[in-house]
């Protein structure tokens, strides 16, 4: 079941290992959707952190998916593969996908499609699946945030922390956030966070304490790991939990575990790319139910920060690592 499509098409791949200038346009054919996926027009394409990663070669795609960089996408369904109804053809949807988002089509597995409902730009709906799914899973699956908690979460106006900001506002959930500058900490609170800490003059540990009455908070994202763990776990009440889900600031932290024991702390984490298609579809039903209606209803939207033409994705690069941008960055074919 398919519309009519080019054989070859317009992408983006990483060309060698480096920095940003190595992504280069590319002609590739055009993919061919296998059992349980669909091939998507692309409209936008999501830039992601973990997109620079794999571009300095540190995070290679998972077996089977596309070399091309690209977790996310919106686009109309142009053609199905085996197992998936024709109901789906023609349907303008978005999804997280394992890779080749930076391109003209890209295949998507029908699991994953959320329908892009008429108060959403196509561009809007690019920048949502990575950031909702990792924020849904790590902040009430793995973290068990509820109704009433206090939580931290750093990089505030990334695309992490913005889609955790109005996660939160959502569920009653009160966020603190840390930030750069004055200027992002003002943005942070604009968006809905409680608080907004600059990092870089207030000691982030004092701030918080001060914040809660010295009872810490409930639940800490942490996307820098290395030296930040220690001062994260001291950020945390009893009961606490902290959940990683990104190291730039290292791979190894060092922690007096005696303090996990008796403050009863939880330390987890997760990253989403290399699981399971089942595991992935089941969280993507969860958040279709959960939060889906509040997207349809205009309840939660992405905050934008700037869209680049597919072939300007090096400058998307450049940006993405400067950190002088609130919320995300999309690229159009």
């Amino acid at each position: 079941m398919m519309a009519d499509f080019p054989d070859m098409m317009t992408a983006v791949e990483i060309s060698a290992p480096g920095g940003p200038d190595v992504l280069k346009a590319c002609t590739r054919p055009v993919p061919e959707p296998g059992e349980g996926e669909v091939l998507v027009r692309v409209a936008a394409a999501g830039v992601n952190r973990p997109d620079v990663v794999q571009r300095m070669g540190l995070y290679p795609a998972p077996p089977g998916a596309s070399d091309l960089p690209g977790l996310e996408i919106s686009g109309t369904v142009i053609a199905c593969g085996e197992g998936v109804g024709p109901e789906l053809l023609g349907q303008r949807i978005c999804s997280l996908v394992a890779g080749g988002g930076y391109a003209e089509y890209c295949i998507a597995r029908a699991d994953l499609c959320w329908p892009v409902p008429d108060s959403l730009s196509m561009e809007e709906a690019a920048a949502i699946p990575e950031t909702l799914m990792t924020v849904w899973h790590n902040v009430f699956e793995r973290g068990y945030a509820v109704e009433g908690e206090t939580i931290l979460v750093h990089g505030g106006t990334s695309g992490i922390g913005s889609m955790a900001i109005k996660l939160a506002q959502l569920f009653g959930i009160s966020i603190i956030v840390t930030c750069g500058s004055d200027e992002k900490c003002a943005a942070a609170i604009a968006l809905g966070a409680a608080h907004a800490i600059n990092y870089k003059s207030h000691d982030f540990v004092e701030e918080v304490k001060r914040l809660t009455d010295g009872k810490g908070v409930h639940l800490v994202l942490d996307m820098v790991a290395g030296s930040y763990v220690p001062r994260n776990l001291a950020c945390l009440r009893e009961d606490g939990r902290h959940v990683t889900i990104a190291v730039q600031g290292g791979l190894v932290a060092e922690i007096n575990m005696a303090q996990v024991m008796s403050r009863r702390l939880t330390l987890t984490g997760s990253t989403l790319r290399p699981r399971s298609n089942q595991f992935k579809a089941l969280l993507a039903d969860e958040i279709h139910h959960n939060v889906w209606p509040d997207v349809v209803a205009g309840r939660l939207r992405p905050t934008m920060a700037k869209s680049f033409p597919l072939v300007e994705a090096a400058a998307a690069h450049k940006l993405m690592e400067s950190g002088d941008f609130v919320g995300k960055i999309v690229l159009i074919p």
